[in-house]
């Protein structure tokens, strides 16, 4: 059987248990509204509550109102929010193999990642969680991530000593010990603060959030690395999902399958407007690497591949490299 009819099929198949009408499902996420996540959220909202009026009410929580990616799966996990999108970074601990989307200088671009999520061996890692209670319902992207700081980052050498707020990730750790700089994991919703006070010397992110978080307005410097990918996994918990109705179920799968293509194509076009936004400001710098400089990173950073192989599985890692060739 094909995976991803496998994968339908433990998604949909269940029993159909009773459920009193309105079912409420909280979508909780920690970025802004604006964003490919935040729009992405709204659009599900639409379409489902479009499809199954009275039946079906999403509530959505951005900007860590309701929970930080840190806490959000725990809750998930006890019945007190039903959806969530934490960066692929966040699920480490209940599966060592999502932790290949972190590695550094593994994609190309984003169309590569999308070729590999959407290949057979990408949509068997949506059920990886499955026996800790929560399954990947499909992967949404941000974008490719670039450097921020207070002073030039160039060449690997210029990060030396620096601290970087990261993601709670092993695999992110790693990457800025490779080039000797100091990895500090950090909340999200304490970027901003931690970059303006100086607390930190920078972070990684994407064009979408350096400029929805105002992040370039306290960061001089931005070095346009595309080193590694951010992007999420909308997940639920097994419980709540297969307690769902069938044929509701397969109308909210529909509706988050349209809304999650919608915040792709978001993805793309914020990816390139925001760029130009933040240079356009005139408050930052953005630097541009040359082959020789950007090589110079991938040799610094390859060697955290091997680090993480067994973990991971060396098959999945050569799976991600060939998606690379279009």
């Amino acid at each position: 059987m094909k995976i991803k009819t496998l994968l339908a099929a433990v998604l949909l198949a269940a029993p159909i248990l009773s459920w009193s009408a309105p079912i409420t499902i909280k979508f909780s996420h920690v970025v802004a509204e604006n964003t490919p996540k935040g729009q992405m959220a709204l659009k599900f909202k639409e379409l489902v509550e479009e499809r199954l009026p009275g039946q079906v009410h999403v509530d959505v929580y951005p900007n860590a109102q309701l929970f930080g990616d840190d806490t959000v799966l725990q809750a998930m996990i006890l019945g007190d929010v039903q959806m969530a999108a934490p960066s692929l970074s966040k699920l480490q601990k209940y599966t060592d193999k999502l932790q290949i989307f972190d590695l550094p200088f593994l994609f190309k671009d984003l169309a590569a990642a999308e070729r590999f999520q959407k290949s057979d061996v990408g949509q068997k890692l949506l059920m990886s969680m499955r026996n800790k209670g929560l399954i990947g319902l499909g992967y949404l992207h941000n974008g490719m991530k670039q450097l921020t700081a207070n002073d030039p980052v160039i060449i690997p050498s210029d990060a030396k000593g620096k601290k970087f707020r990261i993601m709670t990730s092993d695999v992110l750790q790693a990457q800025f010990e490779a080039v000797n700089a100091m990895p500090l994991k950090k909340p999200f919703a304490e970027v901003f603060t931690l970059l303006q006070t100086k607390a930190i010397d920078g972070q990684e992110n994407t064009w979408s959030n350096i400029y929805s978080k105002k992040f370039y307005e306290v960061q001089p410097y931005i070095t346009e690395t595309n080193h590694g990918l951010l992007d999420y996994l909308v997940v639920t918990s097994v419980e709540f999902w297969l307690e769902i109705p069938e044929e509701n179920r397969g109308v909210i799968k529909k509706s988050l399958d349209e809304a999650i293509e919608y915040g792709n194509e978001k993805a793309l076009a914020f990816d390139l407007r925001d760029r130009k936004l933040i240079a356009d400001s005139g408050v930052s710098t953005i630097y541009t690497l040359t082959d020789s400089q950007r090589e110079e990173w991938v040799n610094a950073m390859r060697p955290v591949w091997n680090k993480f192989s067994n973990k991971i599985g060396s098959d999945l890692i050569n799976a991600a490299v060939q998606s690379n060739e279009e």
